[in-house]
């Protein structure tokens, strides 16, 4: 299973203590995934449909709860692509079902459809969490950690999305909105970020896996970053002695290392006998021993005078 469903199912074990958290979490819910029915007579039902058999039962769980209506579940299975099944959730259209949407935030107080996030159900910290919880588990998806770090939650409302954003800036959450084709995308990004909201809507057990995962991912990043660093600098050692054997070859060649001072002389022979140290190392073999930059300057000398001699050879 991917990471985004195993937090799914996590958060859908979750039975809120407080009746006004339960009553938010199956707010977002109902707003995330819920449509209003309406029958041949004009009285009002509610369905609500989800991929999840565990948030398919958290919703009626929540449903009977609250309200006292007939309540069903009809399971029927996908007929495109991943052939899951699709669960509904309904509840059908009987006296008082107009207050359940608006005690839901579904309808306004004038029985007008709204897109708002009812004020009265996120009045209290416990129950933004909840709403984040609902929300997230109506349309919410996080990446693997192993992957690009992305927590996302897509509702097909400007203003919902708007105020899904506002609640997790509650929680210090930088959210954004984005949008996608028909539907609006609010998301986060840093995995710091990721962690606390994880943390905000109950999702330990997914938090520490995240937590372990991007841990991980942060070692092998700098891992590897050390490693092509030794790489470039071994690289870089390999090819300056490369350069600096063949200039030292010209000069024997040519004119002879005995023509050459005392020290550039010593600093040559040991080259040629050493050719796969580095500078420091070289400057341990001379007698007295010498520093990597007195080394490096005397390497220098030596690349100017075989300079010196291939100019003159090509004149």
């Amino acid at each position: 299973m991917s990471f985004s469903v195993v937090t799914k199912d996590e958060l859908a074990r979750i039975i809120a203590k407080k009746d006004c958290c339960r009553l938010a979490e199956l707010a977002a819910l109902v707003k995330m995934d819920g449509s209003i029915e309406i029958s041949g007579n004009q009285r009002l039902g509610l369905s609500v449909v989800t991929e999840s058999a565990g948030v398919a039962r958290k919703i009626l769980t929540l449903i009977k709860q609250f309200f006292d209506h007939n309540t069903q579940v009809i399971v029927r299975r996908k007929a495109r692509l991943k052939k899951n099944n699709i669960y509904q959730v309904k509840v059908s259209s009987a006296p008082g079902i107009r207050d359940i949407l608006v005690r839901l935030g579904m309808l306004d107080e004038d029985g007008q459809l709204s897109e708002k996030i009812k004020a009265g159900l996120i009045t209290r910290t416990c129950c933004k969490k909840a709403y984040l919880r609902g929300a997230f588990l109506g349309g919410g998806s996080v990446n693997n950690p192993e992957g690009d770090y992305h927590l996302e939650i897509i509702t097909n409302k400007e203003q919902h999305a708007l105020d899904i954003a506002g609640v997790m800036r509650k929680f210090d959450l930088s959210a954004k909105v984005s949008t996608r084709k028909n539907w609006y995308v609010v998301y986060l990004k840093e995995s710091e970020q990721i962690i606390t909201c994880l943390n905000v809507m109950g999702a330990h057990t997914a938090l520490l896996d995240f937590e372990n995962a991007r841990i991980y991912k942060d070692m092998r990043n700098q891992v590897n970053r050390l490693v092509n660093c030794e790489t470039a600098n071994l690289n870089k050692t390999v090819d300056a002695a490369v350069r600096q054997l063949e200039c030292i070859k010209l000069i024997e060649g040519l004119v002879g290392l005995e023509k050459l001072p005392k020290s550039l002389r010593r600093t040559a022979e040991l080259r040629l006998q050493n050719p796969e140290v580095s500078l420091r190392e070289l400057g341990d073999l001379l007698e007295p021993k010498a520093g990597k930059s007195c080394v490096n300057h005397r390497m220098r000398k030596l690349e100017k005078i075989a300079d010196a001699l291939r100019a003159k050879r090509q004149y």
